[in-house]
Formats: structure tokens, sequence, C-alpha cells
């Protein structure tokens, strides 16, 4: 299989071939626990080690940098069964930006485990951008959890965005904390499409936890067949003059399950935390719209439904 087994799968999973070993992007590529290809450009430090079950990487940009190209990543296992555990650590320098773009893909899983234990470190005066999108296959034969804990330092930005919403999702657990400091602003969203008997479960929470910290936690999800959702926010306003806000929505058909959590509060009079969720069926009068052009209802859902997870 190789690298260029994971080529395919990258590609699977919505990546560009291209964008891995190209010599002026940064990228890194590992299958299972081997690192197939490396490449480091100015102003990014790679520290790499191959484990048993996995692999460890240290990404670091360093202070100043602002690295102009997107850094690429693709983490994967090719055949049907295997285990596959990250230890990952991101430290943007101060007055440093970066984009990463992580593919993790698992084309043929049967009986994969992928485990991430993930901490972000964002220095003061810094930015990053983060977007994690998944291919789990057609047979839902995979467990994913994935851990996060995420420091934004004062003035600093961080965004994420993780999806999964093309193929099975199998078993998925989800939970990052971001601890918020002084003029941080935090942004995270989160889509998932959930079929068949697929299992989701999200914690997510930002504690604001420096004065004028702003935070956004935004969730889009679907579910249909007997799959099943739990979505939990949390965000914290504990610091004076801090903002926050939870945005869930989650769409279900036949005989799915969805649960939403919110969890806000402050510890402060000039804090703010809002939330809205939105839990139940698509909108009757979005779908008679699209019908009345001529759709059929199955296929005038699913253009709804793309639509939300966009």
């Amino acid at each position: 299989m190789g690298f260029e087994g994971i080529l395919k799968a990258y590609e699977l999973s919505g990546g560009k071939p291209e964008d891995l070993g190209s010599k002026d992007t940064a990228s890194l590529v590992v299958e299972g626990n081997k690192i197939l290809d490396l490449n480091v450009v100015e102003g990014i430090i790679v520290e790499k080690e191959e484990t048993e079950t996995g692999v460890k990487v240290r990404i670091i940009v360093k202070k100043g940098r602002r690295i102009k190209k997107t850094i690429h990543l693709c983490f994967g296992v090719l055949p049907k069964e295997g285990l596959q555990e990250i230890i990952s650590e991101i430290i943007v320098e101060e007055n440093a930006s970066a984009d990463i773009k992580a593919c993790c893909t698992f084309p043929n899983a049967r009986r994969v485990k992928h485990v991430m234990n993930a901490k972000f470190i964002l220095e003061k005066d810094s930015s990053l951008s983060y977007q994690e999108t998944h291919f789990h296959g057609p047979y839902g034969g995979i467990e994913v959890i994935s851990r996060a804990r995420m420091i934004v330092n004062e003035n600093s930005i961080l965004k994420t965005n993780f999806s999964l919403v093309t193929g099975r999702v199998g078993k998925l657990d989800i939970d990052y904390e971001v601890d918020a400091k002084k003029n941080s602003i935090t942004e995270i969203l989160t889509k998932v499409y959930g079929k068949d008997n697929d299992e989701i479960k999200i914690k997510e929470g930002i504690r604001l936890n420096g004065e004028n910290a702003r935070g956004v936690i935004k969730s889009r999800i679907a579910v249909k067949d007997n799959a099943t959702s739990e979505v939990t926010n949390i965000t914290e306003g504990n610091a004076p003059y801090t903002r926050g806000h939870v945005d869930c929505i989650e769409i279900i058909r036949d005989n799915a399950e969805a649960r939403a959590v919110p969890i806000v509060s402050v510890k402060n009079e000039t804090a703010k935390v809002t939330h809205e969720a939105a839990i139940g069926t698509i909108d009757k009068k979005e779908l008679e719209t699209l019908m009345a052009h001529g759709l059929e209802r199955d296929k005038a859902v699913d253009m709804i439904i793309e639509g939300i997870l966009r």
C-alpha cells in the first residue's frame, strides 16, 4: 500500500494529492505507525517519533513567522484492522501565524481504532486556523477518540473546523477544551453526518478566562437511520467583559436520536454568554419550497442537510 495508497485515501478524504510531497509546502504523511513523508519549510520546526502504535509529533511555528502556504497533515490506516495512536503538540510562537489542514482517512476500516491526543498552544499575538477532515469509509467499522487541550494566549486567534460528512462515522468521541486568555478569539465549528447505527458524541468547551476574551462554539449535526448523537457545548464567562455564544443544530430522520446539552455560565457581572439549540426534523416550509421546484422528498431533504453541513 505505502505512499501511493495513502495518497489515494487522502484524496477520498477531500485532500489534493499534489499538496503532499511538494517541496514548497510543509507536510507530514503517517500511515499506521510509519512516517511515510515529511517536508519542512522555513519558519517551522517538526519533531517526530514513531511508536509501537502510532507517532508523536511536535510542530512549532517560530516567533514572528507568517507561514503563507497551508501546512498539510495526513493520518491514516489503510488495512481493514488496526490501531493508530497519535500524540501531537502544535505551538504557534509569539506573533506567528499558520493554517493547518489535517486529513484523517480510513477507507477500508472494519475494525480500526484511531486515538488522537492533541495540545495546541498559541502564544501572545499569534493565530492558528486548524481544519480537520475525516473519511471513515462505507463500513462503519471504526472508533475515533479525539482529545484536544488548547491554550489561546493574549490577543491570539484560534479557529478550528472538524468535518466528517462523507461515508460512515462509526463511533466518534470528541472532547475539546479551550483556555482563552485576555483579548483572545476562539471559534470552534463541528460538522458530522451520522448514518445506519453510527454513534456520535461531542463535548466542546471554551473557558473565557481572560478579560475581553471572545468564544463561539458552532455544531451542525445530522443523523438518520438508527444513528445517535449527543452534543455537549460548554462556555464559561469567567473574566470581565467576556462574550461567548453556543449555536447547535441537530437534524434527525428516520429512527435516529439526537441530544443537545448546552452548559453556559458566567462568574463576572460584565460577562455575557448566550446559547441557541434546535433539534428535530427538516423545516417544513423549506422542504415544501424545494419539492415545489420538482425535487423528490428524499432528494430535497438531502439537499437541505448538505446545505447545513456545508
